[in-house]
């Protein structure tokens, strides 16, 4: 069952035409989908979403998506349609007249070549959400670059935070701007406006840049700026490795373990655990004193494998965590009781929800759609003909197949 088949989901009746592809739109609107959201995956009808193929796919049949795409499009439908030819833009206009929000992905300008920007849709439609989401926005002088995360990390000067000192700048692999700014601040603005939407009878055009988000939420680096006159280097600010109590430890057997003891009483804690007492005033040392405490801690950790200090440290509370990988992540006792991993029938995994909403069970491990596996019922409901379905799909305007 997904939430959208629950009555009274938050999002129940609340229909979402999906022009993205990849990674930040289809997250934003998978979150949609989770809260109950009728989403519409709109593709073109040659390659469709690339995240279909985009690395090895969940088993060996040709029509397989990759394990990217499953996991970023479950409980949605597709309708593959070609927008440049005028009989398709027409078909995606008449769904676009019952719609409450459309996001779209593309580069500014694209959807307004076709025919089906904001201007367009809102005269037809005045309570529609609509959301563009870009990496550099609709205006200034990047609005028509192409870019990926690490380049608005870079731009918006988080890269630059983000390693140990000496080092370069480090990536990460989990896609800081292209999750916090393409889908979680995507979604919020598009909350809102549906909420004004369906209070006030009017929707709005919403443009989102994951640069700018990346930029809004350095609250620690502007903290620095606005202290110094500049950055710390790399490495050296409070949450980057800059004081003893908050960093990453190698233990004796190349694991590591996370220290975040930044209160006080979690640091005196932890040295008493660790029977260093002598260490407790050294918690935010910085220059050689800080040299000196990380060295002892480093010593200590070194001085035994993960697991003794995943025992020894179990019942303090100093906040010391062990840096699991993935498939220790997977069967965490605490996910587990969360319900935060599902396993399909072909034993493959997904992710719940960042967020427990009561009364509302989406699919975990509801399937993504094929593409265009929806088309024909999706135009139906907007009303068009049988026998303008068929002559869609015979021009090949429209195209429809199998499920994977």
């Amino acid at each position: 069952m997904s939430a959208g088949d629950i009555p009274d989901a938050p999002l129940a009746e609340i229909r979402v035409l999906d022009l993205t592809r990849l990674l930040p739109g289809p997250v934003c609107t998978q979150y949609l989908s989770d809260l109950g959201a009728d989403v519409i995956k709109i593709e073109d009808t040659r390659a469709g979403d690339y995240a279909r193929a985009l690395g090895k796919p969940v088993d060996d049949r040709s029509d397989s998506a990759s394990a990217f795409y499953r996991a970023v499009n479950r409980n949605k439908r597709s309708l593959a349609i070609d927008l440049k030819d005028a009989r398709g833009r027409e078909a995606f206009l008449l769904l676009a007249d019952a719609a409450d929000v459309i996001v779209e992905g593309f580069r500014p300008g694209v959807v307004a070549g076709l025919g089906i920007g904001y201007a367009v849709v809102a005269a037809r439609n005045p309570k529609v959400v609509y959301c563009a989401l870009s990496g550099y926005g609709q205006t200034g002088p990047r609005a028509g670059m192409a870019g990926h995360d690490i380049n608005y990390l870079g731009y918006a000067g988080v890269l630059d935070q983000t390693g140990t000192r000496g080092g370069p700048p480090a990536l990460s692999n989990l896609q800081i701007a292209d999750l916090l700014g393409g889908a979680a601040s995507a979604a919020i603005a598009i909350l809102a406006s549906l909420f004004g939407a369906q209070r006030r009878g009017r929707g709005r055009y919403i443009d989102v840049a994951m640069a700018d988000a990346s930029l809004a939420h350095s609250i620690f680096a502007l903290n620095a700026f606005e202290q110094h006159g500049h950055t710390l280097a790399r490495g050296g600010d409070l949450l980057t490795g800059g004081v003893p109590c908050y960093g990453v430890y190698a233990t004796q057997d190349g694991r590591f373990v996370a220290v975040g003891a930044l209160e006080e009483k979690f640091w005196r804690a932890l040295c008493a655990a660790l029977r260093r007492d002598d260490l407790a005033p050294g918690q935010f040392a910085r220059g050689a004193a800080g040299d000196e405490i990380r060295r002892e801690l480093q010593s200590i950790f070194g001085s035994a494998p993960l697991a003794h200090w995943v025992k020894l440290l179990a019942q303090v509370d100093c906040c010391v965590t062990p840096v699991l990988t993935l498939d220790e992540a997977l069967a965490d006792p605490q996910f587990v009781a969360r319900a935060m991993i599902a396993t399909r029938t072909d034993g493959t995994h997904a992710f719940a929800p960042p967020f427990i909403v009561s009364d509302v069970h989406p699919a975990v491990a509801g399937e993504a759609p094929g593409q265009g596996a929806d088309s024909t019922a999706v135009l139906q409901e907007a009303g068009l003909a049988a026998d303008a379905i068929a002559a869609l799909l015979s021009a090949g305007i429209v195209r429809t197949v199998a499920p994977p």
